[in-house]
């Protein structure tokens, strides 16, 4: 029998190689990763050539235009050498009043790192030559050739970086520090010491760095602290009469003169009382009180506090007029200025406040009992202020405070103590009337000034290299995460000294006896302090 062959099924389903047409023809992905590099480069490569295209073509439109203001823009060049127009500006700022010192204080911070970047790691990245000067008129043109690279410029970046700082804590008095560093930032072009885009560059740099030291100096809100209104207890004053004002003339930079005028002027009815250097400011305050429906007061936190304690033993109201270099308080309440307090004492709107207390045994191993509107302290801090206290008439305040904090951070001891029972080794103890912020930072301001709490800090000192971890902590914004930092709020704190000699004890800012021990609460009594409605 013949064997019959099976047929052969063929699939019906098609070859799908056969319809990847094509597929060898594709790049593969190494070969398309490099053809989009080479798209990317390219199209930077054309960026590049524009950008420096049009760079050298407006250098040269400014180089080749008529004289504007010559010679005042060399000139105003010149003067913003090293940043030197920049700390004569912050000087005039820091002279007067009100947030215009602590925005000269920012200015100065942001172009320490604007100039840092600029004229160090940025120049020496790009390395960039200066434009030619042929094109340059000789009157502009720079007495010595510049040797430096030419990208970023660190006039501007120092321009920039100082008015942005101002602006952030005093606007008003930016307007004319922006127009200044616009006019510094134009005159690099116009000697022709950088191209345009060098300018550019440089004041996006300095506008970054102003911006940046928000991280390590908090902005003071604008609206004031929140208070329990008491406008019935503080009787309205349209002209003066039963008012008695101290003015502290120790207090601020000099301006009591202006102010006592100002006071005489627009409450003619008050009792405007000076108090020289060499005479008791306590003493003073308890002789006005003594005769007067309102107790006023002229200066900083220290007279300040012994204010308060007047006004609250004889159960008057306080009208605090500005006059430290701080004011703290002040600032916290509301009180920006002399004529906030004399709109609120004409008008008799006023609110009551927190006070915080001190009572324990000094020493001497005898008691005392104080009262604080800001802040209470041990150890660096009271240490801090006597030494400033040392310096502060021979160089000024600013100085000393920057000598005395430096000694501190490296010199000062740790030193033990307990805190609420437990055995502690410590930089430092902060104790603050109320609830300051930000947190996890040093303590700037306040949003509330009647939760009846304390803010305690402590910086402890077990910790390996903690004082160097703290000051790392601050620049970088990082305090609250520091191991070295600890914060909370309590309603009552119980401190005592575990050294052979007292320890150093400072509040509100003025340093007092030492101490050997002290509970730290907030007064059942409440302060009156005329502010604006």
């Amino acid at each position: 029998m013949r064997r019959i062959p099976r047929p052969v099924h063929r699939s019906r389903t098609r070859d799908r190689s056969r319809d990847l047409v094509g597929v060898s023809d594709l790049p593969r992905v190494g070969d398309l990763a490099r053809l989009l590099v080479r798209h990317d480069v390219a199209i930077g490569r054309r960026f590049v050539h524009t950008f420096i295209t049009v760079d050298r073509a407006m250098f040269s439109a400014i180089a080749g235009a008529r004289p504007l203001v010559d010679p005042l823009l060399p000139r105003l060049s010149h003067a913003a050498d090293h940043g030197m127009l920049w700390w004569g500006v912050a000087g005039a700022l820091g002279a007067t009043k009100g947030r215009r010192r602590p925005a000269a204080m920012r200015g100065l911070l942001a172009l320490g790192v604007a100039s840092a970047v600029a004229n160090g790691p940025a120049k020496l990245l790009f390395r960039r030559g200066r434009p030619p000067t042929h094109g340059i008129p000789p009157l502009r043109r720079l007495r010595r050739d510049l040797t430096t690279f030419s990208f970023p410029s660190g006039h501007s970046a120092s321009a920039a970086a100082f008015a942005t700082g101002v602006a952030l804590d005093a606007p008003a008095a930016a307007v004319p520090v922006v127009a200044l560093a616009s006019a510094v930032a134009f005159s690099r072009v116009y000697v022709g010491a950088h191209y345009p885009g060098d300018v550019v560059a440089g004041a996006a740099l300095g506008i970054g760095a102003g911006l940046l030291t928000t991280k390590v100096m908090p902005r003071r809100p604008w609206s004031p602290a929140r208070a329990r209104p008491a406008s019935a207890w503080a009787p309205a004053l349209p002209d003066g009469t039963g008012l008695g004002v101290v003015v502290n003339a120790r207090s601020g930079a000099g301006h009591h003169a202006e102010l006592v005028a100002v006071l005489r002027a627009d409450l003619p009815g008050a009792q405007v009382v000076e108090v020289d250097p060499d005479q008791d400011v306590a003493e003073a305050l308890d002789r006005v009180a003594a005769h007067s429906r309102v107790l006023g007061v002229a200066g900083g936190d220290g007279t300040v506090n012994a204010a308060a304690a007047a006004a609250l033993a004889r159960g008057l109201p306080l009208a605090v007029f500005p006059a430290g270099t701080l004011n703290h308080f002040a600032a916290d309440v509301g009180l920006n200025s002399a004529g906030d307090t004399i709109k609120a004492v004409r008008e008799g709107t006023a609110v009551a406040v927190d006070v915080g207390r001190v009572d324990g045994i000094g020493a001497a191993d005898s008691r005392f009992s104080r009262i604080f509107v800001n802040t209470a302290s041990l150890g660096g801090y009271p240490d801090m202020v006597g030494i400033r206290e040392r310096f502060e008439r021979r160089i000024g305040k600013w100085p000393a405070m920057i000598i005395a904090l430096s000694w501190v951070l490296w010199s000062d001891p740790p030193f033990d103590v307990e805190i609420d029972g437990v055995t502690r080794r410590v930089w430092l103890v902060f104790v603050g009337n109320g609830r300051y912020l930000p947190d996890g930072f040093a303590p700037t301001y306040r949003t509330r000034l009647d939760e009846s709490l304390l803010d305690l800090r402590v910086v402890d000192a077990t910790a390996p290299l903690a004082r160097l971890r703290l000051v790392g902590a601050v620049l970088t914004g990082r305090l609250g995460r520091s191991r070295v930092y600890e914060q909370r709020t309590v309603e009552r704190v119980r401190i005592s000294s575990n050294q052979p000699s007292p320890l150093p004890f400072a509040s509100d800012g003025e340093v007092t006896e030492g101490i050997r021990r002290i509970a730290v609460t907030t007064s059942g009594a409440r302060l009156i302090v005329y502010r604006p409605e």
